[in-house]
């Protein structure tokens, strides 16, 4: 059973998320590519949206509007857009990419798409903000 968190704790959550991993992907794996096998323009690339996303998350958790169900929404779908981005980066640069690089990536879609089933499952649910 999952928590019922308010769409305030959730926004919030998915932006400490997407910081963490704009954090990891532009700063932390760049700097060990070599023992990722990821170039570091595709992972500087995913750490900006990631930025962007921290960003809409950030505004909804600061300004929840009335119609919060559709903004988590459009989050959830964006993460999911981004899980599939993803997907496609490792499997086209997968003779390059280390086990330890697909661990991490593996690692980061599993925890996302957890979000992603979250956030969809608590943006139709039929209880107050």
């Amino acid at each position: 059973m999952m928590p019922n968190l308010s769409p305030k704790k959730l926004f919030l959550i998915d932006a400490c998320g997407a910081i963490v991993s704009a954090v990891m992907l532009g700063l932390v794996l760049t700097r060990l590519e070599p023992m990722i096998g990821m170039p570091s323009s595709v992972l500087q690339f995913l750490a900006s949206i990631a930025c962007v996303f921290a960003v809409y998350s950030f505004f909804f958790f600061w300004q929840t509007p009335a119609n919060w169900r559709l903004y988590l929404r459009a989050i959830a779908l964006a993460n999911l857009s981004y899980c599939l981005l993803t997907i496609y980066l490792v499997v086209k640069l997968y003779d390059q990419i280390t086990l330890l690089g697909m661990t991490y990536f593996m690692a980061e879609l599993i925890v996302l798409l957890a979000l992603i089933v979250f956030e969809w499952k608590r943006s139709f649910s039929e209880e107050k903000s």
